[in-house]
């Protein structure tokens, strides 16, 4: 695979999928309804999903693509495919909390080694390089020539005073639970795949997750978090989380920067 095509063109796709999301989010009406999970979908979601579809099959034709808008039209999965979170954070774009990402990976042999995540209405945009090493660029993003990057490694974290990172709109007893085993000087809340983020720069050293998530909700946050250095494990063993499971779903899960010592649930 050709890395620096690649990244070219997913973080055009991101940017140009960025940009009609966010003229939905400027309308009264985001046409939202509910998927048969009862999660909200919303012409954003529908609208990002079509325009990084056709971009990925033009340029990659070829290659197995899975997002979450299509997933019910896949089996399980290769072990190296494309996936993708069109609106990573439905709920966060529907309460206008700005939270909200669009996310496209790269799965080689079930990890996720490539990805792009922007937050258009945060303004970041995070992404691995061709030599699967992270970075963030600042704006203007112009779709052709890429803005200073600055490069991303994770914290070397204080035991005695994490960083931690958690969901916005999924938290609940046990995680918080979870998090109180740890020694923490400051706790923030995050909305999609920014958390992942969030350790990558340096900003958080650890993500605990204790509920459903699903492959294309993580893959590209996961791609940019290990391209900074750090590490998502599973949470009841500690093994590296794999992608290209049945059904997509993942298990419990810990992002981290290294150093952490982690704790059994």
């Amino acid at each position: 695979m050709d890395f620096d095509r690649m990244m070219v063109v997913l973080r055009r796709l991101a940017l140009e999928a960025g940009d009609a999301i966010m003229e939905i989010y400027g309308s009264e009406d985001f046409g939202t309804r509910a998927k048969s999970d009862e999660s909200p979908v919303t012409a954003a979601d529908e609208a990002a999903d079509a325009l990084i579809s056709a971009g990925l099959r033009a340029a990659f034709p070829d290659a197995v693509i899975v997002t979450e808008e299509q997933s019910a039209t896949h089996g399980q999965s290769a072990r190296d495919f494309f996936i993708v979170d069109p609106l990573d954070g439905t709920k966060e774009f529907v309460q206008r909390r700005g939270d909200f990402t669009v996310n496209i990976a790269w799965v080689e042999n079930g990890v996720p080694v490539r990805g792009v995540v922007y937050a258009p209405a945060k303004g970041r945009l995070f992404l691995t390089r061709a030599d699967g090493t992270s970075v963030e660029e600042a704006g203007p993003f112009d779709k052709d020539r890429p803005g200073t990057m600055t490069e991303l490694r994770v914290r070397t974290p204080d035991p005695s005073a994490l960083l931690v990172v958690a969901s916005k709109s999924h938290r609940d007893a046990a995680t918080d639970a979870y998090i109180g085993k740890y020694s923490v000087a400051d706790m923030r809340s995050a909305g999609s795949s920014l958390k992942f983020c969030l350790v990558a720069t340096g900003e958080a050293d650890l993500y605990p997750r204790l509920g459903r998530t699903m492959e294309w909700d993580t893959a590209a946050g996961h791609a940019v978090l290990a391209g900074a250095g750090g590490r998502v494990v599973r949470f009841d063993d500690h093994a590296p989380l794999i992608y290209g499971k049945d059904g997509f779903a993942n298990p419990f899960f810990i992002a981290h920067a290294p150093g952490i010592a982690l704790i059994p649930g």
